[in-house]
């Protein structure tokens, strides 16, 4: 029988990626509301703080988004034209952007095969007297080997600036992923491990930074209108310089206190359900992450599988497609930025620079994986993988 004509593993479609949110989130969010304080105000301080104490630096800056935090940081640091930042082209377009934001030019070293992360080794072939920074991304929400990265960054006097947005609650040999680098930068957004729709967060030990970020988010006022009303300051505003609308709002802020109460409870869950997909899937034709290196902790952000093309009867669109049909959402994390037509065109990437992104990029599918995924949820999702490999391999 035809897999279009078999009866589909679920009768509702389970979205990629949708949050989890309680009660209690939004009760968070009608109390915010009724303040009629709901723009940049004391619920973002109070967050700010929660993620200080959390993560474990001195300061911490909350954004519009991590795109923001990124973007920021480039300017903090006070990268420009001319200077180059080494990055890995396995990563969102933000990561390459923000550099390219700022008039700098991103250089790009391949990823490990296995881990998906920056390759380290690679780093120090790739530094030129032009280099100013290194952006490691903590892919998925495994943390990069961030002592060997910031050795090359000391041998060398360079910034390290962590792209951390799928890493809250990431540990390096017991130190949390975004207090390693000069600055790191988190992300809240609607698929994250916690979220507030839209958000991101600075963090970094050195307040010229933090001030720098404060100042330039939101239109390089000195004093923004909360602080004018906390001071009972009466004077007018200055602008110090010519920023940006990247603030976080205490709307955003509210939901963000909320989910940071539970992260631990949502990181056991994303435990639970990473175990049995690595049951499930071990075994059949596809290659499933490989284990948290020793003295780490995997944040376990999203849940990647790679097809094995050459034991398979069609490409990863149509194993989409097909996941589809049986009600399963997917996506791609990612393909390769070199891969994509702006960055070849503006740089002569070919397709051959990177193997092991360009490998990565040509199987890799990302499943539903989040706290809000029921038992039953989890058992559609395995069900409906292991249909679509058993009717299709060769």
């Amino acid at each position: 029988m035809e897999i279009e004509k078999t009866k589909p593993v679920r009768k509702d479609l389970l979205i990629f990626g949708t949050p989890l949110i309680e009660e209690d989130d939004i009760s968070e969010v009608v109390e915010c509301l009724r303040s009629r304080w709901i723009s940049t105000g004391p619920r973002v301080a109070s967050f700010e703080k929660t993620f200080v104490d959390y993560i474990g630096t001195r300061h911490s800056v909350a954004l519009s988004s991590c795109s923001a935090a990124l973007h920021l940081s480039m300017l903090a640091a006070g990268i420009s034209r001319g200077d180059e930042v080494i990055t890995t082209p396995m990563t969102f377009a933000a990561t390459t952007n923000a550099i390219l934001h700022v008039g700098a030019k991103p250089v790009y070293v391949d990823v490990e095969k296995d881990t998906m992360n920056i390759d380290p080794d690679l780093i120090k072939k790739a530094i030129t007297p032009n280099t100013k920074a290194i952006l490691p991304v903590h892919f998925a929400g495994r943390p990069c080997k961030m002592d060997h990265i910031m050795e090359i960054a000391k041998q060398k006097d360079l910034l390290v600036i962590e792209d951390a947005a799928h890493a809250i609650g990431a540990k390096y040999k017991d130190k949390k992923i975004g207090s390693f680098g000069d600055m790191g930068c988190f992300s809240f957004y609607v698929t994250k491990n916690i979220v507030t729709a839209e958000g991101g967060m600075l963090t970094t030990n050195n307040e010229k930074y933090a001030n720098k970020v404060r100042l330039y988010s939101s239109h390089g006022i000195n004093k923004n209108a909360w602080q004018r009303e906390r001071d009972n300051d009466f004077k007018p505003y200055e602008i110090l310089f010519p920023g940006f609308k990247y603030n976080m709002t205490d709307i955003q802020a509210s939901l963000g206190i909320s989910q940071m109460k539970k992260l631990d409870r949502y990181f056991e869950r994303r435990k639970q359900i990473w175990k049995r997909y690595n049951e499930a899937f071990d075994g059949l034709p596809v290659t499933i992450p490989i284990p948290e290196e020793k003295n780490t902790v995997h944040a376990r952000h999203i849940y990647t599988i790679l097809l094995n093309p050459e034991h398979l009867k069609i490409n990863r669109y149509e194993f989409m497609k097909a996941l589809l049909r049986e009600n399963i959402g997917t996506s791609i994390h990612y393909i390769s930025l070199h891969l994509h037509k702006y960055y070849k065109e503006i740089f002569g990437f070919k397709d051959f620079d990177f193997p092991h992104s360009t490998h990565i990029s040509e199987r890799t599918i990302t499943i539903p994986f989040s706290a809000r995924l029921t038992d039953e949820d989890v058992e559609d999702v395995i069900k409906a993988v292991t249909k679509v490999i058993n009717y299709y391999k060769k």
